[in-house]
């Protein structure tokens, strides 16, 4: 009796283990990272409601907030988060694109739980002087660096296993982010993985569910930016406006892909040298730059720009003619010294501004119809990954009536900026694999 107990035990006990190992440890990742990526944007939203409460007490602090925030951001991120700057998503792609011993080697640094507290709590600080950043890129990077760290508890753990936790973590990242369950499996195979294995979709989809369990769970089930109010407009007027805001949108998109990518071509000489040499100096003049372009737009392009977009879709905000270009020079001077943040979220921000100033002269078409074709293209410009634009701003806005609308406005901006520069994201992460 007492050996069949033994042997009873054994036996529950590898049963446990095996279902542990098979989907324990997957399910518990997800878990954490729907949780991290929900924690993550209540704690941006704080730190940009201070830095709102404080510009509403004196309009002049940001000239001096902002820089002395940019300065701190830069020296912390290059003492003690290197692999923490930028948005995160080119960071993900190199480490998903190494092969062999080099991933081995360069995952471990880019994908670090150092880098999951240097990006959330630098561009927390970031966000607190009023950087034109978003939390979904580094939230990609988070979700990433999560899931690999999980993989630890494998016993054998392969560079196959590393690979499909790292994509399954950056999808689940986005798709908590925004609560686009179907946009972080379409990101997962468009932009991060060009070579989706068929027995990798079941990881990234059961990580993207879980995740996205726990975000809905947490937030409640709603929309990115609310349902979009547009089925009034006839066959015409969608023509016009799909293919004014695709070309718009691309050439837009293409040149701040090309501005990001041409530094030394546009930046002057001594600039430059600021730059390499000086980057804390360099830091807190881009701070400056972007408080200055701030306190000139009343506060319209400080943070992310969430609140303009959605108030012009929802008809309750006035946004000026200049708006786009000034949040994206803001956009610009916030992500040159290479502090954490994003651009996801101040590029829709911009992409509403452009269907706003597009509404000034296609008057007969609706002003939610424009400025949803004019986020997706603007976004599609940026990234050149039309799918995962469309599919994200489809579900941002509710918005399955314009799906042939977002998905022909999404392929002919990405076209277009591909005359500017190559896909933005590609080209960044070129830099961390040397």
């Amino acid at each position: 009796m007492k050996h069949l107990l033994i042997d009873l035990h054994g036996h529950t006990w590898r049963r446990i283990r095996r279902l542990w190992l098979q989907y324990g440890i997957l399910w518990s990742g997800a878990v954490l990272v729907g949780l991290v990526a929900v924690l993550y944007a209540r704690l941006i939203d704080v730190g940009f409601s201070l830095f709102e409460h404080i510009r509403g007490s004196h309009w002049w602090l940001p000239l001096l907030l902002t820089p002395a925030m940019s300065a701190l951001c830069v020296w912390l991120t290059r003492r003690f988060f290197v692999g923490a700057e930028g948005s995160g998503i080119p960071q993900v792609i190199a480490a998903l694109g190494e092969e062999g011993e080099l991933r081995a080697r360069r995952a471990p640094v880019l994908l670090s739980l150092r880098v999951v507290v240097g990006k959330i709590g630098v561009s927390f600080l970031g966000i607190l002087g009023g950087f034109t950043i978003g939390r979904e890129g580094p939230t990609v990077q988070i979700g990433a660096a999560l899931m690999l760290a999980m993989g630890r508890f494998y016993p054998r753990p392969s560079l196959i296993l590393e690979k499909r936790l790292i994509l399954a973590g950056a999808a689940a990242g986005l798709s908590a982010a925004f609560n686009t369950p179907l946009a972080g499996i379409v990101f997962a195979i468009e932009e991060l993985s060009r070579s989706f294995e068929q027995r990798a979709s079941g990881v990234v989809i059961t990580t993207v569910i879980f995740a996205g369990v726990v975000a809905l769970g947490l937030n409640g089930n709603y929309t990115y930016f609310g349902t979009i109010l547009a089925g009034g407009d006839n066959f015409r007027a969608i023509l016009v406006a799909t293919i004014a805001g695709g070309l718009l949108t691309g050439v837009a998109g293409g040149l701040f892909c090309w501005l990001l990518l041409n530094t030394h071509r546009w930046i002057p000489a001594p600039l430059r040298t600021l730059r390499s040499e000086r980057p804390v100096i360099f830091g807190s003049l881009c701070g400056l730059l972007v408080a200055i372009i701030g306190v000139a737009t009343a506060g319209a392009t400080f943070g992310s720009g969430y609140a303009q977009a959605k108030g012009l879709l929802s008809d309750q905000a006035q946004l000026s003619a200049f708006y786009p270009f000034t949040k994206m020079a803001s956009m610009v001077g916030s992500y040159l010294p290479g502090t954490p943040g994003g651009i996801f979220a101040p590029s829709l921000s911009i992409g509403a501004g452009f269907g706003n100033l597009l509404h000034l002269s296609l008057t007969e078409v609706s002003l939610p119809l424009l400025i949803a074709l004019a986020m997706v293209g603007y976004l599609a410009g940026v990234t050149q990954a039309p799918i995962t634009s469309f599919v994200i701003v489809m579900e941002m806005i509710n918005g399955h009536a314009l799906v042939i609308p977002l998905m022909a406005t999404a392929l002919l901006a990405s076209r277009v900026s591909r005359f500017f520069a190559p896909p933005l994201y590609d080209a960044l992460s070129e830099r961390y694999r040397h």
